[in-house]
C-alpha cells in the first residue's frame, strides 16, 4: 500500500509573539537583556570618558601637537605647557613603589597563606584588609610627619654616602621628592599585593602541595618552587593592580613630592605627577588654554594606565601561554 507523503511544517526560528511572551515569563530573556546592558555601560562609559576628555583638550592639542609630551616647559602666564615632567614623575614614583612592595607583599603573602598558623594569618589578613581602606590623605599625613623627616634625617643621608655614585642618590637631602612619594605609594598599594596574593596562593590545590612534599621537598621548597610558580598568574595580576592604584594616586603623593615640574635623575630631588598638578591646579587655571592642558594630563594618565593595563594583560597571556606549552 502506498503511503501519501504528508508534508510536515518546520517550527520558526521561535521569535513569535507567544515564544518571546514564554521566555520574558521564564526570566530568561529579561536576564539577558539586562545583564547584556550591564555589560554595555562599561564600554559606553569608557567610551565617553575618552570623549570628553579628548573633546576639552582641543586647544592645547592644536596648539602643541605632540611637544606637549616632549616639552618640560610648564609656564601658565606665557601660555607654555609641557607635560614630559609630570610623565616622568608618574612613572618613577610608580616604579620605586612597585620595587619596594613587590618582594616585601609577596614575601608577606607567602608567610600568610604557607607558613603562619591559621588564627595568626586570618588575624593579619584583617588588618591587612583594613590598611587597604585607609584614605589617602591619612597616609599622606603619615608621609609629612613620619617618612619625611627619616628620610631626611637618616635613610637619604645613609644612600647618599654609600651609593653616591650613583645619579640616583645624588643631590641635596630635601626629605620630599620622588623617594618619598615612591615609599608612601609602596605603603599604600602593598596590602593589594598581599590580599590578592594570598587568595591566589591559597587557590592552588592541594595536590600540588602534597605530591612535592611526597617527593621530599621542604615546605619553603614546595612553596617557592611549586606553588608560587603555579600561582604567577594571579600574583602578577595583583602586582598590576598595585600598579594601577599607584599611577592615579593623588593626594597622598601630592603632599610628600615637592611638587616641582623639572627632570631629574635624583631620587632625592623633588618632582610632580600627572595626578599632583592637576588636584593643584585645576581650580586656578583661568584661560580657556590653561584649563584645556590640565584636562589634556588627564587624557595622558588615562592612556597612560591603558597601555600599561594592556601590557599587562599581554604580559600574563604570554606567561600562560608559555606555561601550558611547557606542560
Amino acid at each position: 500500500m502506498a503511503t501519501v507523503p504528508i508534508a510536515v511544517e518546520r517550527a520558526g526560528p521561535g521569535w513569535g509573539p507567544r515564544t518571546l511572551l514564554r521566555r520574558l515569563r521564564s526570566g530568561d530573556e529579561i536576564a539577558h537583556l539586562a545583564t547584556l546592558c550591564f555589560a554595555a555601560s562599561v564600554i559606553l562609559i569608557t567610551t565617553w570618558l575618552v570623549y570628553v576628555l579628548w573633546v576639552n583638550s582641543a586647544l592645547p592639542r592644536h596648539k602643541f601637537g605632540l611637544h606637549f609630551f616632549l616639552t618640560s616647559v610648564w609656564d601658565p602666564i606665557f601660555d607654555q605647557f609641557g607635560a614630559l615632567p609630570f610623565i616622568y614623575g608618574t612613572l618613577v614614583t610608580s616604579a620605586v613603589a612597585l620595587l619596594l612592595a613587590v618582594p616585601a607583599g609577596l614575601g608577606a603573602a607567602i608567610f600568610l597563606a604557607e607558613l603562619a598558623p591559621q588564627r595568626i594569618s586570618d588575624a593579619l589578613t584583617f588588618v591587612i584588609d583594613l590598611l587597604a581602606a585607609v584614605p589617602s590623605v591619612i597616609y599622606g599625613l603619615l608621609g609629612i610627619f613620619t617618612v619625611v623627616p627619616l628620610l631626611r634625617k637618616y635613610v637619604q643621608p645613609f644612600l647618599h654616602s654609600t651609593l653616591g655614585f650613583l645619579p640616583f642618590f645624588q643631590g641635596p637631602h630635601y626629605g620630599v621628592g620622588f623617594l618619598a612619594a615612591g615609599v608612601l605609594l609602596a605603603v599604600m598599594v602593598m596590602p593589594f599585593i598581599i590580599s590578592v596574593s594570598r587568595e591566589v596562593l591559597l587557590a592552588v590545590p592541594v595536590d600540588q602541595r602534597e605530591a612535592a612534599l611526597a617527593l621530599g621537598a621542604t615546605r619553603w621548597e614546595a612553596t617557592w618552587k611549586v606553588i608560587v610558580p603555579y600561582a604567577r598568574i594571579g600574583i602578577l595580576g595583583s602586582v598590576f593592580l598595585a600598579l594601577a592604584r599607584a599611577l592615579g594616586e593623588t593626594m597622598a603623593v601630592t603632599m610628600v613630592i615637592g611638587n616641582n615640574p623639572r627632570i631629574s635623575a635624583s631620587l632625592f630631588a623633588p618632582g610632580y605627577t600627572i595626578a599632583a598638578i592637576i588636584a593643584n591646579e585645576f581650580t586656578e587655571a583661568t584661560g580657556d588654554l590653561y584649563l584645556q592642558a590640565l584636562i589634556e594630563l588627564g587624557l595622558v594618565l588615562f592612556l597612560l594606565t591603558f597601555i600599561l593595563n594592556g601590557l599587562a594583560r599581554l604580559l600574563i597571556l604570554l606567561t600562560t601561554q608559555r606555561g601550558t606549552a611547557q606542560e
